[in-house]
């Protein structure tokens, strides 16, 4: 019964995942169905039904093109700009010296993005793209395998590969640190995953494979090797997307300076070939980006006082880093990074819902499962507009939800494990007579 509960859950999630719309968004109420049932079957019925939905759930969001973001055409693009061999951090795709590589798929003759060499599907074409060199890499190894004329299709195709590849090694890492490796389910079965890595295509489905790899390795380590093996792992993932640099501060407190050496060195080597081709431009966007998103003037903290927002949200982050560097056990370092992820996306209350990818995989490793709660938050502030809200309400109705189911779940497991304290330590427990 209960592994036909699961399996109609997997299908009604493929079903509504070909949808068109929003309804795939409906898709986490079979997700949450189908992950009860699938924690409670037998190892290995539920290791079947998670790589089955780890594969079905984003391949079925990839039949689709992208329906809530255009990140993945900037991707494309810079991928055909390297193989032409033109440095990607060099000229923004509206630049004449670019013009030679425009075709009709991400130059059509409208679009919402137009400048005065025409229409083009890449969002910001003025300016140089914004990916680290990893994400980069990513982009030419595509490039060279898609078929003339294929599209979107190879991006989120691989995008999706790499999600399935996360779910196998989920299980994998799971089973060897001692845990539940059925939690794999809660990345493999995840709406977020299968709408931000197959359809959406977002790089982030590197980064985050990447970083599970390295939490796994740092902590397994023993020796100063895979200690820097981690570090460095744990350096191609900040460099194909910023935010695991989030986990560093819990993977500190075993070698500190072999892990800051070799995730800074890993770090480094990937962007010198770059640095020495442009110098300073490898940067690309970032600094804009930042401004452009409210981080250095205060717009983007939803949560946080106007007048404060930015001094009171670096103190916040400051003080939940310095609390995971020296609280962080390094045999579990995802509580730790789970705990700064989350308290990262509480701060920033993001629209933009492939943010929270990285958080579902610590939740995978076995932070608290409500956390997921933060993803239904930022697909509310993307889709604002849609439900008649104003970005501001929308980022504080969600967030805020999710902050308070957060501190909720943070109580009632600090009453349980309280009341566990209270009756292991009672001296009845230890009274074999009758008590006098």
């Amino acid at each position: 019964m209960r592994r036909a509960a699961a399996v109609a859950s997997l299908l009604c999630g493929v079903t509504l995942l070909l949808l068109p719309g929003r309804w795939p968004l409906l898709s986490w109420i079979p997700f949450g169905i189908g992950t009860w049932h699938v924690l409670r079957l037998p190892r290995r019925t539920a290791l079947v039904l998670i790589l089955a939905g780890g594969a079905l759930l984003p391949l079925a969001a990839s039949l689709r093109p992208p329906g809530s973001s255009d990140d993945m055409y900037r991707y494309v693009w810079d991928g055909r700009v390297q193989v032409s061999g033109i440095d990607p951090y060099r000229y923004p795709p509206a630049s004449p010296e670019l013009a030679h590589l425009r075709d009709g798929f991400l130059w059509p003759p409208t679009s919402n993005w137009c400048v005065p060499g025409g229409c083009t599907l890449i969002n910001r074409p003025t300016v140089p793209t914004i990916y680290p060199p990893v994400a980069e890499a990513v982009f030419v190894a595509v490039d060279v395998v898609s078929p003339t004329g294929s599209r979107e299709r190879p991006m989120q195709l691989t995008m999706a590969a790499f999600a399935f590849g996360l779910a196998i090694f989920l299980w994998y890492a799971l089973r060897t640190l001692g845990r539940d490796p059925r939690r794999a389910v809660l990345w493999a079965w995840c709406p977020l995953v299968a709408l931000e890595t197959g359809n959406n295509a977002h790089v982030e489905a590197v980064a985050v494979l990447l970083s599970a790899v390295a939490l796994w390795l740092l902590a397994r380590a023993r020796t100063r090797r895979t200690t820097a093996l981690g570090a460095v792992v744990l350096g191609l993932a900040v460099a194909t997307k910023l935010t695991p640099g989030l986990l560093v501060p819990a993977v500190l407190r075993r070698r500190p300076l072999t892990v800051v050496l070799a995730c800074t060195g890993a770090v480094l080597t990937v962007y010198l070939p770059h640095i020495l081709a442009v110098g300073p431009a490898v940067l690309g966007y970032l600094p804009g980006y930042l401004h452009e998103e409210g981080f250095t003037h205060g717009a983007r903290y939803g949560l946080l006082p106007g007048p404060i927002a930015e001094p009171a949200a670096v103190a916040i982050l400051a003080a939940a880093a310095l609390r995971v560097a020296f609280t962080a056990d390094p045999d579990r370092p995802w509580r730790g990074a789970a705990q700064l992820v989350a308290v990262s996306l509480l701060v920033t209350t993001p629209n933009y819902p492939w943010y929270v990818l990285l958080l579902v995989m610590l939740i995978a490793f076995g932070a608290p499962a409500e956390w997921l709660i933060l993803a239904p938050a930022a697909y509310l502030a993307q889709f604002a507009h849609d439900l008649a809200l104003s970005p501001l309400l929308a980022q504080r109705l969600g967030y805020g939800t999710a902050l308070a189911v957060i501190l909720a779940g943070l109580a009632i497991r600090t009453r349980h494990a309280n009341r566990g304290y209270a009756t292991r330590g009672s001296p009845a427990m230890y009274h074999r007579g009758p008590l006098r």
